[in-house]
């Protein structure tokens, strides 16, 4: 797990490099586990508006979508919707969503 947290650090950092992001921004990096198994660590930037996923052994960014609820997330096949009542889910890989918690 700890690998997989240096290569998210690693990408995000040069996510942030390329677009230009200060390094002086906050961050914060979270770890879900999902009910169907899938981990994946989670990076936000306080002025990006996008999400830095780890899944499945490869960073992925995800772009900020238009949501009635909630915020949603989407890119390279991949959904993840954080809603208002706390409830985070992922859908990859043309799997169903499924339901995700800190861990």
């Amino acid at each position: 797990m700890v690998r997989h947290k240096a290569i998210l650090l690693g990408a995000t950092m040069l996510a942030a490099a390329i677009s230009g992001a200060r390094q002086t921004e906050a961050q914060t990096f979270k770890t879900y586990r999902c009910t169907d198994g899938t981990q994946f660590i989670v990076g936000f930037y306080e002025y990006d508006k996008r999400a830095f996923l780890q899944i499945d052994g490869e960073p992925v960014t995800l772009a900020k979508r238009l949501t009635v609820s909630g915020i949603r997330y989407s890119g390279a096949g991949i959904t993840l919707t954080l809603g208002k009542s706390g409830t985070t889910t992922v859908k990859h890989l043309k799997r169903p969503a499924t339901a995700c918690a800190v861990i």
